[in-house]
């Protein structure tokens, strides 16, 4: 309609609701409600207000109700009007102040640095390539994408992956077979609802999956772990195991080539799966690159990965290669409709990759997170020779073996101090027995030992996860030699 509201030049300018209630005159009513949005501080000083045609037609009043009212406010101080910059929030008027907020008592003190694992480098996403991408994407994407999406994810992004993977994991699989999702938690979940029955975990891993898998009602039984990734061969009636081979977390360490044929092997003869969480696959410093595990069976594995750490977690994307049998039921499981992660995300993360800006950006994070591992490793070396650094020939974290019985104190030590940092202990399952203790000797390149001693000793238990990704570079000194005082001396 030619005189509906939606084409008229008064449904013109900024929106501002007001609530037009009580007693008075429309334009009484409209200077109350304009002095109380000014006071509450929902009307900024400074702030334009909309033209009084277009206030007018929005609140259904005569234009002249408006204008009026304006002019009375402008007389009273509460708003100013000039020539060519519209009617405005005058600058004197102050909101009313805030009732004051009740004081709680606050902490001793409150982390300054972070070592805590899992978090990149914020300061480095590649901003510049990632615009060119979504720019080159956007372009280039057909009407559809713009509608309700496949739940398997965007071919773009899968076609991608595909060759990605193939490329620089050994992985085999097609688009086809790939479902994308928002990370390794969504991937649990869905893969709880697909597969249930009973699993088999690291006895060291994320308590959050732990406890995301509980929450789906799967129960979990550790099997140990050594320098060497998972003991396989404690595998028994589980229908599923959760490991990490590419670098066990958080004890670091690749799974040896012969526990990675009887994984498989274990699955085969069992009619079981592998759920390989491809954890820090991308960065490895001291040792040639390991491929995934679902190269030997692609029918028998389930491989998990994301870029929560190789670019951004605000991203939300990740992948399931799967089975050919399990993609269906994954899609089914997912729902109809992709609920976590934004199409034009997945189309610009295709650009990403397809155009080499991935591979460039690993490569480069990859020299710097070793640069800050290495000054990881060198500041303790002189400062804290006593102390062992393990598990780092990959990932963004380092493992510091500390005398038994010394790991609380040593946290607490450094929270004292402002430093935030984890035990070892948050790491493991707590199904272990009282008496466990998982072999963490360290020996072969991934087991690089920072302070020229051969190999760790066995049986240790004590130990801070220091995550060395984190802190901005002009915080990164500080907060090591927040940590060296935080150390026992012997």
């Amino acid at each position: 309609m030619a005189d509906s509201w939606v084409n008229s030049a008064e449904s013109l300018g900024a929106d501002l609701h007001l609530e037009l209630t009580g007693p008075g005159s429309r334009r009484a009513v409209l200077m109350r409600a304009l002095r109380d949005a000014v006071r509450s501080g929902r009307l900024a000083p400074g702030t334009r207000l909309p033209p009084y045609r277009s206030l007018a037609a929005d609140l259904g009043i005569a234009r002249n109700t408006v204008a009026d009212a304006y002019a009375e406010l402008v007389a009273e101080g509460w708003l100013t009007a000039r020539q060519g910059s519209g009617t405005r929030v005058a600058q004197q008027v102050a909101p009313i102040a805030p009732a004051p907020r009740r004081r709680t008592p606050a902490r001793a003190h409150r982390p300054v640095y972070d070592l805590v694992q899992g978090k990149p480098d914020p300061s480095v996403f590649p901003r510049a390539a990632w615009l060119a991408s979504a720019r080159r994407a956007l372009s280039a994407a057909p009407h559809e994408a713009f509608g309700p999406g496949d739940p398997r994810g965007r071919v773009e992004l899968r076609e991608a992956l595909a060759g990605y993977l193939a490329r620089v994991r050994g992985v085999r699989t097609t688009p086809e077979r790939i479902v994308l999702c928002s990370g390794a938690a969504h991937a649990l979940r869905l893969m709880a609802a697909v597969a249930g029955g009973r699993w088999a975990v690291e006895s060291y891993g994320l308590p959050f999956h732990r406890g995301l898998l509980a929450g789906e009602g799967v129960a979990t039984r550790p099997i140990g772990v050594d320098e060497h990734g998972a003991l396989v061969e404690e595998l028994a009636g589980e229908d599923v195991v959760l490991l990490t081979p590419a670098h066990q977390f958080p004890t670091g360490g690749p799974l040896r080539p012969e526990r990675r044929a009887a994984v498989v092997d274990w699955a085969r003869s069992s009619g079981a799966l592998v759920l390989e969480d491809d954890y820090d696959g991308e960065f490895r410093y001291d040792r040639q690159p390991v491929g995934a595990v679902q190269s030997l069976d692609p029918d028998r594995v389930v491989l998990m990965g994301s870029v929560s750490k190789s670019l951004s977690p605000t991203l939300r994307i990740g992948w399931m290669v799967l089975p050919e049998r399990l993609a269906d039921d994954v899609v089914e499981a997912k729902g109809e409709r992709e609920q976590w992660s934004s199409a034009t995300e997945q189309l610009t993360l295709a650009d990403f990759i397809v155009s080499g800006a991935y591979d460039r950006h690993v490569r480069k994070m990859r020299q710097r997170y070793r640069r800050r591992r290495d000054q990881l490793v060198s500041v303790l070396a002189e400062r804290a020779p006593q102390v062992r650094v393990t598990g780092i020939a990959a990932g963004l974290h380092a493992v510091l073996e500390l005398p038994p019985g010394t790991e609380r104190a040593v946290v607490k030590a450094a929270a004292w101090q402002g430093l935030a940092v984890e035990g070892l202990a948050d790491y493991r399952h707590p199904g272990l027995p009282a008496n466990e203790r998982d072999g963490l000797v360290a020996n072969g390149r991934d087991g690089l030992v920072a302070n020229g001693r051969d190999s760790l000793a066995a049986h240790a238990r004590d130990g801070l996860v220091v995550g060395y990704a984190t802190p901005p570079e002009h915080a990164y000194a500080a907060a090591l030699d927040t940590l060296c005082r935080a150390l026992p001396l012997d």
